[in-house]
């Protein structure tokens, strides 16, 4: 297969990665199991201009991406919307998509597992025709990035510290808004006051790190906080580091292939993330499923 490689030179592990090597390595690894493979190694506010130049060459068969979340999640839109396989080399901080498609979390040990992987059709969302491959939320978690984003850190390990503080900043101070949802056209929409909305890429597993154990399931997870103070946020992070967030008694969990939310009182300036990304929140959102649209490589079984 004729294979095209772009990596986020300022994604969390390649910082600190001889990007040289990396490709020599990667060109190795893809031409030793019968592939064709040409590396881009790019800055962070060139990889969307690289990954569509390297998605319209004529003859390309296969995106491979490397990065963070946000890289991941626009290489997925831009593979999805090219009817490309997408490979993903896992260099974030989290790494949540690679997570939910097993695959090896060291980018290293990435390369021959995708280089001998498998094409397989997984699962796609949209907000408002927007792509994202994780999930959509409001309310504490929009918040907790935020003031995450707000500090100043250098490192992967930088990073966490960071979101270990601004999660300790929205447990002082818990979100609370109100939100009229509709599911999959049922006719009813349910108007409730929360602290946190999110709606994933098929329903998150039992793990605390929110991701999918499974991106085929064709539904999306939906997920409504009732309104909680301090104490309520600490039982609830208790409960998502124990793999239980289901079972917190503020927590409604639905599915669906159709969400509809409009935000009331959305105030001026209020923000919504994205596969990590903060952006401004509309007052109307659809959130939608797109079942077995996207293919993806996944180490071969």
């Amino acid at each position: 297969m004729k294979v095209r490689a772009v990596f986020n030179r300022d994604g969390g592990t390649f910082r600190t990665t001889d990007m040289k090597e990396y490709c020599a390595r990667a060109t190795q690894t893809f031409r030793a199991a019968g592939h064709e493979i040409e590396c881009h190694v790019v800055e962070g506010s060139e990889v969307l201009e690289a990954l569509q130049r390297a998605a319209g060459e004529q003859g390309v068969e296969v995106l491979v991406a490397g990065g963070g979340d946000g890289t991941i999640s626009a290489a997925a839109a831009i593979a999805w919307k090219a009817g490309l396989p997408l490979g993903v080399i896992p260099a974030g901080t989290m790494n949540l998509f690679a997570r939910s498609l097993k695959v090896p979390l060291d980018i290293r040990a990435a390369l021959p597992a995708l280089a001998t992987g498998t094409v397989q059709s997984v699962d796609i969302s949209t907000a408002n025709g927007k792509p994202f491959v994780h999930q959509f939320s409001a309310g504490m978690h929009a918040r907790m990035v935020r003031m995450r984003d707000s500090m100043s850190y250098a490192s992967r390990f930088g990073k966490m510290r960071a979101s270990l503080r601004a999660a300790l900043g929205v447990m002082l101070r818990p979100s609370r808004f109100e939100v009229i949802f509709d599911i999959d056209h049922d006719g009813r929409r349910e108007h409730r006051l929360v602290s946190a909305i999110s709606v994933s890429n098929n329903p998150f597993g039992k793990n605390p790190l929110f991701f999918a154990d499974d991106l085929t399931s064709g539904k999306l997870g939906v997920y409504l906080t009732d309104p909680v103070g301090p104490a309520g946020v600490v039982k609830l992070a208790v409960d998502i580091l124990r793999g239980r967030m289901k079972d917190n008694e503020a927590v409604t969990a639905a599915t669906a292939e159709v969400v509809r939310l409009h935000f009331p009182k959305r105030r001026h300036g209020a923000l919504c993330v994205m596969d990590g990304e903060l952006l401004h929140m509309p007052r109307d959102v659809e959130l939608r499923q797109h079942a077995g649209e996207l293919k993806v490589l996944v180490p071969a079984v």
